[in-house]
């Protein structure tokens, strides 16, 4: 058996089992830890026989490794290791080390909270993070302290340096450390990446430079399937007539072969190119590889709280994971890793990728939380599930009618039932209402067709053309898999207490079952034949070109694509629905509301009483409001629209600066009176109190024309009690006589207020006019005789004294024929070009 780097950690990993019952082992990837630990803790002592459970984060991975830990020991998958994975079972009774999927380990928690004959929980590769792997491990440390009369113990094997995070979740649990890769990798760095620059090209460039001046097979991460795809297509044309290279796509839904033939070495005389998601990037080690070409960009669910819906988000990944998927270069001898980015670029990633539990759909997981029986806040977790998240999640479940009212929200027979199902909450409802409505086969077969890979690419949205294919009795082994796991979801459910229906073969079926699980996306056309639809949870959805699905006014959207932002989603698999199900078994989307609103393009008010399925209007009648809700919706409305919904003129908003400055100027009105401060009469204030002065006066306003006739100056005069008004007029009045006998306008718009007047008019006047009873000065825009500003003061006297002799050196010879004499302080005011003889 050849040397790894965790043989020299080994020693240091038993030692600290045999201590303590939790235990951190920080490894890189291609240290080995995943075939050496599980058989190194086998024959333990403290084991005493029990059996280990190694969870990893996806079913290809799961597969490998048990297959690589039976090889090690000479024996068949089945004997002493086994696994345990959606869709398929390799155990026996002499298996005493199982390799499980994450949401296996759950569920059998589930069922057997203390884990009866397990002595070693192992969590590989948990810096992934997963949903699953959290929700498990918080779950074995609930149940270990609460149901485990003998110790359970715990290890973390992670391949990034978060180890001291992990301690401190396990009560600082020993952190043991393994060196990496055996052998170093080179790095060469691309150009940064350009916007809107397509992937594939540089690729390829790459893949073909790479075969060119390297050794050895390759290992390309790329993003996702649709890449993959698009690669191995242009590869494929590039190296025709180069026997010697293999292109190997790997994902998770190939069939096992594809997937063993990407794994093993390639045959003597030949190299491979592996095409890869981030499967590869520490789950599994791929024989022969001694060049990575790392894209760096990795498709992840990102769920959009706006729309309950889960999207795949393409993104950059982070340092830690392009460290380890350079390292897989090194595994078996010097290598070569050719990023397609800059090394400044490199510098702006983020450390470490975002947790699954932050940025997922929680309805899962509130579901197994309520069967447990355990608030987030009572479990263990290295990151809480965050409580906004959660709590949507459980509308849905209450949506689903899984948890009701009680102490809390607790699980129902019917949320017991969803909950002991492997799959979404969604498709558990959906499973369990078909079987009660006798159609158990086709619910089980949409279940499927949901769960797995899209078997009818290029075939429309319609749901029921993939239904045909299953029928059909052949296919590929995507096809087969649907089939496969539709037998499975079908052994899980109770046997039929209800025969079918008499038209179950009947076209409107596959739409009713897919609205128990979407109700949320039952959708409507907004024009016949359009590619437009509005989906109950308010979203827009169309179609990217012209599909069948179109000449049904009504769909249920199973499959939603787009990008963060977009208003519009584009529809890849939904059902056409008959609504005439809204009066029968759908009826439970139905809900009656009164709604009383503004129809914004006719301007009126409408009252009526609506039948909706979400947004969606099914039928209306019109209403007669009460005086209550028609005053609040009058009310709600002046709220959005803002107060110039109402008839102001300058003179009262004139009004509202003066008894505003009041407010601030003076604090309290000053009488003797005992009269309470000046009112606050801004917007803000006027609209948070508008039950109390505009309410009154709204009872024959029904449309909106009608809001220009209230007489709004009446309104405001009530806000200002007796004896304000007489004082606002002679604190801030409207006017002021100046000394020529003109009564000239203050404006209140600034502050100090404005007088705006003619030089001439203030002749013989010697200090600047006051308001607020002489406190205040007013601001002086001095103006020509033509009432263009000449001067702007806050200070008449020293205009006088200092200033006024240059401007009437230039007035009077622009105005001649006006009267400018040399000392205004004793020169007659007049208002016109000179004074009166």
């Amino acid at each position: 058996m050849s040397a790894l780097p965790i043989d020299t950690a080994l020693p240091a990993l038993l030692a600290a089992l045999r201590a303590r019952d939790e235990v951190v082992l920080e490894a890189p990837p291609g240290a080995g830890k995943t075939t050496r630990v599980p058989l190194a803790l086998l024959d333990q002592p403290w084991l005493a026989g029990q059996g280990i459970l190694m969870l990893e984060p996806r079913r290809l991975a799961a597969r490998a490794a048990a297959e690589r830990l039976a090889q090690s020991l000479g024996e068949r998958v089945g004997e002493t290791v086994g696994y345990r994975i959606r869709l398929d079972s390799r155990v026996g009774p002499r298996t005493r080390l199982e390799v499980v999927t994450e949401g296996i380990l759950a569920r059998r928690l589930q069922d057997d909270p203390a884990l009866e004959g397990v002595g070693l929980v192992i969590f590989d590769e948990f810096h992934e993070r997963s949903l699953d792997a959290d929700l498990a491990l918080a779950l074995t440390l609930n149940a270990r302290a609460l149901l485990r009369d003998t110790p359970l113990k715990v290890l973390l094997m992670s391949a990034t340096l978060e180890g001291e995070r992990l301690s401190l979740l396990l009560d600082g649990a020993p952190v043991v450390r393994s060196e990496g890769r055996m052998y170093p990798v080179v790095i060469r760095w691309g150009r940064p990446w350009q916007a809107g620059e397509r992937l594939e090209p540089r690729v390829v460039q790459r893949v073909l430079e790479a075969l060119d001046e390297e050794t050895g097979s390759l290992l390309v991460f790329l993003p996702g399937q649709a890449e993959i795809r698009r690669v191995a297509q242009d590869l494929a044309e590039a190296l025709a007539g180069r026997d010697a290279v293999l292109l190997c796509p790997l994902h998770g839904e190939l069939e096992l072969s594809a997937q063993r033939a990407a794994i093993e070495p390639a045959p003597a005389g030949r190299r491979k190119v592996v095409l890869a998601t981030n499967i590869a990037e520490t789950s599994l080690t791929i024989e022969g590889v001694r060049v990575v070409i790392d894209a760096g960009l990795a498709r992840v669910p990102r769920f959009d709280p706006s729309s309950a819906m889960t999207r795949l988000d393409t993104r950059r990944i982070s340092r830690a994971s392009a460290e380890q998927r350079a390292g897989r270069a090194g595994r078996l001898e010097p290598g070569v890793c050719y990023r397609l980015w800059s090394e400044d670029q490199h510098a702006q990633l983020p450390a470490y990728g975002e947790a699954e539990i932050l940025q997922a759909d929680l309805s899962g997981l509130a579901l197994q939380l309520a069967r447990w029986g355990a608030a987030p806040d009572e479990l263990c977790w290295l990151d809480p599930p965050p409580p906004a998240a959660h709590a949507q999640a459980q509308g849905l479940l209450q949506r689903l009618g899984a948890l009701e009212e009680g102490a809390g929200l607790r699980l129902t027979p019917h949320g017991q039932a969803m909950a002991e199902l492997p799959a979404h909450p969604r498709l558990a409802h959906l499973l369990l209402r078909g079987q009660a409505l006798g159609l158990a086969p086709l619910a089980c077969e949409i279940a499927a067709l949901l769960v797995e890979r899209d078997i009818g690419r290029g075939a429309g949205a319609d749901l029921a053309n993939r239904l045909v294919l299953l029928a059909a009795g052949r296919g590929d082994g995507a096809v087969q898999r649907v089939r496969q796991l539709a037998r499975q979801f079908r052994g899980m459910l109770p046997a039929a207490s209800r025969p079918a229906p008499v038209d179950a073969e009947g076209g409107h079926w596959p739409g009713a079952l897919l609205a128990f699980a979407y109700p949320d996306r039952i959708a409507r056309q907004r024009r016949h034949g359009g590619t437009d639809y509005r989906l109950a949870n308010g979203r827009a959805a169309q179609f990217g070109e012209v599909d069948a699905l179109m000449k049904h006014e009504w769909l249920v959207i199973a499959e939603l694509g787009g990008r963060q932002g977009q208003r519009e989603e584009r529809i890849y698999r939904a059902a056409a629905l008959d609504p005439a199900l809204f009066e029968g078994m759908l009826g439970e989307c139905v809900v009656e509301r009164d709604q009383l609103e503004w129809d914004e393009r006719e301007g009126v008010l409408r009252a009526e009483r609506q039948r909706r399925v979400g947004e969606l209007v099914l039928a209306s009648v019109p209403l007669e409001p009460d005086a209550d809700a028609r005053a609040r919706a009058l009310l709600d409305l002046v709220r959005r629209k803002g107060l110039e919904l109402l008839p102001w003129t300058p003179e009262l908003r004139q009004w509202q600066a003066r008894v505003m400055l009041l407010r601030q100027g003076l604090g309290r009105s000053g009488s003797s009176s005992g009269v309470s401060d000046w009112p606050d009469v801004s917007d803000a204030a006027l609209l948070a109190r508008l039950e109390d002065w505009l309410l009154p006066y709204l009872g024959k306003v029904s449309r909106l024309a009608h809001f220009a006739s209230l007489d709004l100056a009446a309104m405001l005069s009530t806000l200002l009690p007796w004896p304000l008004p007489q004082q606002l007029d002679e604190l801030a009045p409207e006017s002021i006589r100046v000394p020529s006998g003109s009564r000239i306008r203050l404006d209140y718009n600034e502050q100090p207020p404005v007088l705006a007047v003619r030089l001439q008019e203030l002749f013989g006047l010697a200090d600047t006019p006051r308001i607020l009873g002489g406190r205040l000065a007013v601001k002086l825009h001095l103006l020509s005789p033509a009432r263009r500003p000449v001067q702007v003061t806050g200070n008449l006297a020293s205009f006088w004294a200092n200033t006024y002799a240059e401007v009437k050196k230039d007035l009077k010879g622009r105005y001649p024929k006006h009267y400018w004499p040399d000392d205004p302080l004793v020169a007659e005011p007049t208002a016109r070009a000179k004074p009166r003889r």
